[in-house]
């Protein structure tokens, strides 16, 4: 009987390991002090993902169990009390780490250090640098780490002041780098000029899958520019170029993209031919009824995009006028024309125009053709 009830070491391990997936962080750190067979159960897994704040494990807890943390996040408070040698040096030299938040903590002028750091570091895979006030040296210092770096697969540059400048080294790497997936640099302050680098960059680069450039000062040059790539790049998948999202009526929106009719007519031209595009935010820009129409041509064609947002430009509904004369001169119209024969679009948003009857009424036939798309109007 005794015999019966005893369990082999390893399969309580297993068990205790199991039963850790389901717990809480508090309640793993209960579990953990019990006795040392749960200790070694329980702490690998309460040290696998780490926030390291006033309210979380403390710097000794962390430094004793380093080895067991796959992704650490350092908040601000916690980032106050540690030397910049301890962040950039002890931190990167984790040979488990593969994720790092170092988000809205004004780290500013330790971009170089880490910028020296990152050339030697191969098990980081995401970086997540949001809101730190870089400008244009820290992106200058990263991207001479990115030239080197071969395991870094995700960057997020989102809500600094990077310019024109930054944007232009960042894109000097991106010509030599094989391992970056993910790019985000939404708003920033970059506009047509570094846009085009980054964009001319893609003509070479192999790996980017997904570019976020929202919220930031391109217009129709850059968006012009970015057509001819489009033409050709085979591995971009998601682009974000949404404009200022948060201003109300009559609010200046200046220094936030603003790409226009001219700009959605040079993207409606690249997409009749890409074929891997799958995501465009548009949203918040300056598109009127000619470039809807132009873009609704490029669906009659295009096989690949999934996803189109157009919310808040100034795509108009004529509503009184006829449907016959309403098809020749609104752009609302034609889209749902091209959303009849179009298959593979899922999601169409259109909120935010000024979409009347006629246009609706449009919209709500093309959805009884296309029973797999959703439309926000």
């Amino acid at each position: 009987m005794n015999k019966m009830l005893q369990t082999h070491p390893l399969h309580l391990y297993e068990i205790l390991s199991r039963v850790a997936s389901s717990l809480s962080i508090n309640d793993l750190a209960s579990c953990a002090s019990v006795s040392q067979d749960w200790n070694d159960s329980f702490t690998p897994p309460l040290y696998n993902s780490v926030i390291l704040s006033e309210y979380g494990p403390s710097i000794e807890a962390v430094e004793k169990n380093k080895h067991l943390i796959r992704r650490l996040v350092i908040r601000k408070s916690a980032y106050q009390k540690l030397s910049r040698h301890e962040v950039v040096s002890t931190v990167l030299a984790i040979s488990t780490l593969t994720t790092l938040n170092l988000s809205s903590n004004n780290i500013r002028f330790h971009a170089q250090a880490l910028s020296e750091a990152l050339k030697t570091n191969s098990t980081l895979a995401t970086l997540e640098l949001r809101g730190n006030k870089f400008e244009d040296d820290a992106a200058q210092a990263l991207s001479e780490a990115l030239k080197t770096n071969s395991t870094l697969a995700t960057l997020d540059l989102t809500c600094n002041t990077i310019g024109d400048n930054g944007a232009q080294a960042l894109s000097e790497a991106l010509r030599t780098n094989s391992a970056l997936i993910t790019l985000k640099l939404g708003d920033n302050n970059i506009g047509d000029k570094g846009a085009v680098a980054l964009f001319e960059a893609l003509k070479t680069n192999s790996t980017l899958a997904t570019l976020d450039l929202g919220e930031n000062s391109i217009g129709d040059y850059g968006a012009q520019a970015l057509a001819e790539v489009l033409k050709t790049n085979s591995t971009l998948a998601t682009l974000d170029l949404r404009g200022y999202n948060n201003a109300r009526d009559g609010e200046d929106d200046w220094g936030y993209n603003k790409i226009g009719d001219d700009g959605a007519q040079a993207l409606s031209e690249a997409l009749k031919t890409n074929s891997t595009l799958a995501t465009l935010n548009l949203g918040n820009n300056k598109i009127w009824d000619d470039g809807a129409l132009a873009l609704s041509e490029a669906l009659n064609t295009n096989s690949t995009l999934v996803t189109l947002d157009l919310k808040d430009n100034h795509i108009e509904d004529y509503g009184a006028q006829a449907l016959a004369e309403a098809l020749k001169i609104n752009s609302t119209l034609a889209l749902s024309e091209a959303l009849k024969t179009n298959t593979n679009l899922a999601t169409l948003d259109l909120e935010g125009n000024k979409i009347g009857d006629d246009g609706a009424q449009a919209l709500s036939e093309s959805l009884k053709a296309n029973i797999n798309l959703t439309v926000e109007w």
